[in-house]
């Protein structure tokens, strides 16, 4: 196992800057800057990048007037030289925390190392069960009464970094791939809102035996507290 060293991130001045790495419509990216507008956080979304020059995420973000970029891997000779050039775009926004948002490519040690204590990923299942792909389908064929979804710092090791907080949905006899998958977005929506906001306040620390603390926070799990793939019921669990 990879870990990080024991720290706590110092935010800049004013606002936490944020770089938003996207690979398609960036339906998490969304919800995030929706947060800081309807929550008044301490928090500025600087760039949304993307591998992608087509990604429905980064039209969005144009509309609301944010800076965007993208990077394409076939314009450059190797993944080394790609994940070389996306260090030297994002850093040039000088992020307090990169987010990973729905992107689909597996990141360079060198790039996770550049960016190590701040660069972020949202996964759609409770690590460490479901790591990759497929996880939902996944954890229907296992049979699991709960599924979910994990933000937790990126480490070198896939889907292995520290978790920051996780939100749970109840898995229904009825599910599909796709209907498991609706019901997890919406606690996805809501978990990394909370984890942007923790990070905005400096709450977020790693410990000295490789987990994650937050100040005033015992715990860090949501539930969602309806069957309702539209409904807005996440309950954050109260210690």
């Amino acid at each position: 196992m990879t870990s990080l060293a024991s720290t706590t991130t110092t935010v800049s001045s004013g606002a936490c800057r944020l770089v938003i790495l996207v690979s398609g419509r960036g339906s998490n990216m969304q919800a995030i800057v929706r947060a800081i507008e309807s929550r008044g956080l301490a928090a500025q979304v600087v760039a949304v990048v993307s591998d992608k020059p087509a990604a429905a995420g980064l039209d969005w973000a144009r509309q609301q007037g944010l800076e965007t970029c993208a990077l394409e891997p076939g314009a450059y000779v190797n993944r080394e030289a790609y994940d070389q050039a996306l260090a030297q775009t994002v850093q040039a926004y000088s992020p307090d925390y990169v987010l990973l948002a729905g992107f689909m490519r597996i990141l360079s040690d060198a790039f996770v190392h550049q960016f190590s204590g701040r660069l972020v990923n949202i996964h759609p299942s409770l690590l460490p069960s479901f790591p990759g792909l497929k996880t939902h389908e996944n954890a229907l064929k296992t049979g699991v009464q709960w599924h979910g979804c994990t933000v937790h710092f990126v480490t070198p090791e896939l889907d292995n970094g520290p978790i920051i907080g996780q939100a749970a949905v109840p898995v229904l006899a009825t599910d599909t791939p796709q209907s498991l998958a609706e019901r997890v977005l919406v606690v996805e929506h809501r978990l990394y809102a909370d984890v942007v906001e923790w990070l905005a306040d400096g709450r977020v620390s790693l410990q000295d035996d490789g987990r994650v603390a937050v100040t005033d926070l015992p715990t860090r799990a949501c539930v969602l507290a309806s069957n309702d793939a539209d409904a807005a019921d996440v309950t954050l669990i109260k210690a």
